[in-house]
């Protein structure tokens, strides 16, 4: 009986080391690095030395025009890659504080031509980066692309570009609109759209007024702040019955 007292106690002590073992082991297992345990023999936490990459969420924007996915939704965009704010929290997104840090920016009036890819933009002491690219989903995920750059994700601003080529006039469109966190839109510079409040996205979310889109260029622009949590935006454009208009595209060399 003794003999099998001790066996029971050895096969609960095992399962228990190994399981410790395989905690400690795997990706956030162990303690944090300089926290309890850091210094005293205990192995710090692994870290992720996987390359950063814009796959699979993004590929470069190629030259010429591209068309709306099926649904309609825009998915060639220029981002601007994200100011840092140090936001900790988004209950707070009233529409004088959005208005007013996008302003504080001057944005979109300052931004009177359009940026090729790799332009550079100075925001606040920030020197940022544009990017042209295509987003592989409907929405646009800005929290992979500033990841995917090894940028700030947490407490961020992001200002996004496009230009629709549209066939012909079109009257009494809507522009449509999802973001997380809060955002406001612009078409051929006048507002359209804005979305306040700690909101996740959802597509057609909020749409504009009637609208009209001319012949040729139209330039959309767009402002995303959020504090902690993913950011994604999608936007399209539905016609006088709801549906997507789909007959436009994409081109940033559009006159």
């Amino acid at each position: 009986m003794k003999m099998f007292g001790k066996v029971l106690l050895v096969a609960a002590i095992v399962p228990a080391a190994l399981a410790f073992h395989a905690f400690a082991a795997a990706p956030g297992g162990g303690a944090p690095r300089g926290g309890p345990g850091a210094g005293r023999g205990r192995a710090a936490a692994p870290v992720d030395n996987t390359p950063r990459t814009l796959a699979p969420y993004f590929t470069p924007a190629t030259p010429g025009a591209k068309a709306p996915d099926p649904e309609g939704f825009l998915q060639r965009w220029m981002l601007l890659e994200p100011f840092t704010n140090n936001l900790r929290g988004n209950t707070g997104f009233t529409e004088k504080f959005v208005s007013d840090a996008i302003k504080t920016h001057n944005f979109p009036e300052q931004f009177s031509t359009f940026p090729k890819d790799g332009d550079k933009a100075t925001l606040g002491g920030q020197e940022l980066a544009w990017h042209a690219l295509d987003s592989s989903m409907f929405n646009v995920k800005l929290f992979r692309f500033a990841y995917g750059l090894n940028k700030t994700v947490y407490g961020v601003l992001f200002f996004a570009q496009t230009i629709v080529d549209s066939p012909r006039d079109m009257q009494n469109v809507r522009l449509a609109v999802g973001s997380n966190s809060a955002s406001i839109w612009w078409v051929n510079g006048k507002e359209a759209a804005g979305l306040f409040g700690d909101r996740r996205m959802v597509a057609d979310d909020v749409t504009s007024k009637r609208l009209n889109l001319k012949k040729g260029a139209n330039l959309i622009q767009g402002a995303v702040i959020n504090g902690p949590g993913m950011s994604d935006f999608c936007v399209r454009f539905l016609d006088e019955d709801g549906k997507p208009v789909k007959d436009l595209t994409i081109n940033f060399d559009a006159k």
